[in-house]
C-alpha cells in the first residue's frame, strides 16, 4: 500500500477542507429579524440589544443570573411516580420524559434553589419552557411545594419565575391536583410572614396562571410577556369580538391593574432585592465617617455633619 496515497494525501485534504460551522451561532429576533451573535445575546441575558425582545432562557441560566456570583444550592424534591396513568398518544409519555430529560439535563420542568441576592437569603423557583412547555405535573408540583415549605419554615423570601403552558395533560387529574396543593403552600408561606414575589415571563398561561402564579405579594412581568388563562383565539371565538392587539401582554395587564410593574430582565435582580429589602425591613449599610467627612471604607465624600471626637 502506498503510504503517500493512504495517509499523507487524506491528511492534507482534511486540513484544506472547510470546517463546518455550528448552526446556532446566530439568533434571529422574532420582532425585527435582527441577527444577533449568540455570545452577545448571552452577555445581554437573552435580551435582543436592538429591539429589547426578551428571548426564553433556561432555568439554570435564570438561577445563575439571579443569585450573587451564580452561587446557589439546589432544593431536590422527593421522587414521584413516573407516568402514573401509562399515557400514550403518538408516543409513550415515558419515552417523552426520557427525551426531554436527555435534551435539557433536567428531571422535570421546574428547578428550585436557595442562595443570596444582594446579600439577602432567598429561595427561587423557576419554570423551564424547554421541558414539555414548562407544564405542571406531579414532579414540578412537588418541587414548588417543597421550596415553599422550606421558605415558610425559615421565613425566607421566595421568588417564583413562571413560564408555562399550563397543567400537563399526560398526568390528567393528578396534574390538576397540583393547583390547589401549590395554592395551599402559598398560603402557608404568607402565614409564616415570608415575602412571595412572582415574575411572569413569556408565556405564563393555563392552570399555572390561574393558581400560584397570580398570588404573589408583588406581581412583576418581563416586557412583552404573554399572560393569561385561555388563548386569544379561544376568547375571540367565545365572545365573538375582536380583542386589542396588545391583549394579554405584560403592558396591557399593568395598564389594567392586574400586575404591579413591568421590569427589564437586566433590572430584575436589583428591583427584587430592593423590594425584598423593604418587605423584610432590611437596615441600610452603616456609613463609617472619618474625621475629614469622608467614608472611612470607600474614601468618598459624605454630606452632613461629621461627628466630633468624644
Amino acid at each position: 500500500m502506498n503510504w503517500i496515497a493512504s495517509f499523507v494525501r487524506p491528511k492534507i485534504n482534511s486540513l484544506l477542507q472547510r470546517k463546518q460551522m455550528p448552526e446556532n451561532l446566530w439568533v434571529k429576533c422574532p420582532v425585527t429579524g435582527e441577527m444577533v451573535f449568540h455570545k452577545d445575546l448571552e452577555a445581554n441575558m437573552g435580551v435582543i440589544p436592538g429591539s429589547g425582545y426578551h428571548m426564553r432562557i433556561s432555568a439554570q441560566a435564570r438561577l445563575e443570573y439571579f443569585f450573587d456570583n451564580a452561587e446557589f444550592e439546589m432544593i431536590n424534591p422527593p421522587a414521584v411516580t413516573q407516568d402514573p396513568l401509562k399515557f400514550r398518544d403518538k408516543t409513550r409519555y415515558a419515552d417523552k420524559l426520557k427525551e426531554h430529560r436527555r435534551n435539557t439535563g433536567m428531571d422535570d420542568s421546574v428547578l428550585a434553589a436557595r442562595g443570596k441576592v444582594d446579600g439577602i437569603e432567598m429561595v427561587a423557583v423557576v419554570h423551564d419552557m424547554r421541558f414539555i412547555g414548562g407544564s405542571l405535573g406531579m414532579a414540578a408540583g412537588e418541587t414548588i411545594v417543597k421550596a415553599m415549605m422550606e421558605a415558610a419554615k425559615t421565613t425566607t423570601p421566595l421568588v417564583l419565575f413562571a413560564a408555562s403552558g399550563g397543567a400537563r395533560m399526560q398526568e390528567g387529574i393528578l396534574s390538576l391536583m397540583q393547583l390547589p396543593r401549590t395554592t395551599v403552600a402559598v398560603e402557608m408561606l404568607k402565614e409564616a410572614g415570608a415575602p412571595y414575589i412572582v415574575v411572569l415571563t413569556n408565556p405564563t398561561t393555563g392552570g399555572v396562571s390561574a393558581s400560584y402564579a397570580m398570588l404573589g405579594d408583588i406581581q412583576i412581568a418581563e416586557p412583552g410577556a404573554v399572560i393569561g388563562f385561555a388563548g386569544r383565539r379561544v376568547i375571540e371565538q367565545t365572545i365573538r369580538e375582536k380583542l386589542p392587539d396588545n391583549f394579554q401582554t405584560a403592558e396591557y395587564l399593568e395598564e389594567h391593574g392586574m400586575i404591579d410593574m413591568v421590569v427589564n430582565r437586566k433590572d430584575l435582580k436589583a428591583t427584587i432585592a430592593r423590594i425584598v429589602g423593604i418587605l423584610v425591613k432590611r437596615k441600610p449599610e452603616p456609613i463609617l465617617l472619618g474625621y475629614d467627612g469622608h467614608d472611612a471604607a470607600s474614601g468618598e465624600a459624605v454630606s452632613g455633619e461629621v461627628p466630633q471626637q468624644a
